[in-house]
């Protein structure tokens, strides 16, 4: 059963300092963290413990996309730093889906795994030019369907994608939906964005939010009114 938090805060950047100071400035009480490839390339592992050992739950969101044996082997040594969440690429396959779950298990750590559908970057026409024939619902649906059977905990999905797939996925599937924008861009590099409040109507589990915190001149006013406006 999925328990706190309900957000975590993308810490999309490489300098270590500034991860270390924005992680004094916010209550790991309100929220996790998500450490991707960008941060995780600079600070490995010890960026990791350093935010545990502030009490934080970490989602590492490193996009495992690989042969089964190399997945399955990464989601081992990631589980083993006691993450809370990791996630793969629902792209992988069957056979890659099974090992990074046995990879999972066989740790003693129990982190929930997730999949990563389509990126919220993405949509109709990006999905056309690498030769997907299915429209972006339709590949969804076909993703996350896939993931369920596999066992695994959830998806991540923009939040408009649940309305179409919810109906036929597990009860307590995970809805991770980052794109997540207090106030909408039309210029954003995000295709599919979402206000907190609307994505928590949609059906969002957690939400992963990133530059409406982490470029905010106080930070943790910031995450307190996202926290506010989903409660």
């Amino acid at each position: 059963m999925l328990n706190n938090p309900k957000l975590f805060v993308a810490f999309d950047f490489s300098d270590l300092n500034n991860a270390k100071e924005l992680s004094k400035k916010i209550n790991p009480q309100q929220c996790g963290i998500k450490v991707g490839k960008e941060l995780f390339t600079s600070g490995g592992p010890a960026i990791v413990e350093w935010l545990q050992s502030k009490e934080f739950k970490i989602f590492l969101d490193l996009k495992f996309h690989d042969i089964p044996n190399t997945v399955k082997k990464a989601c081992f040594v990631a589980s083993e730093l006691g993450v809370w969440m990791l996630n793969v690429h629902a792209m992988g396959g069957n056979e890659m889906l099974v090992a990074a779950k046995e990879g999972v298990d066989k740790s003693t750590e129990n982190p929930y795994l997730i999949a990563v559908t389509i990126l919220t970057s993405m949509n109709n026409a990006n999905l056309k030019e690498i030769g997907i024939t299915h429209s972006l619902d339709e590949q969804i649906l076909k993703l996350a369907l896939n993931v369920a059977a596999h066992k695994l905990d959830g998806i991540v999905c923009g939040a408009s994608d649940i309305k179409n797939i919810k109906s036929s996925l597990p009860k307590d599937f995970i809805y991770v939906t980052p794109g997540i924008r207090p106030i909408i861009d039309l210029n954003d590099d995000q295709k599919r964005t979402i206000t907190p409040e609307d994505a928590i109507k949609e059906g969002s589990s957690i939400l992963v939010v990133g530059r409406p915190i982490t470029g905010s001149k106080n930070p943790a006013l910031a995450l307190e009114e996202i926290i506010k406006s989903i409660s």
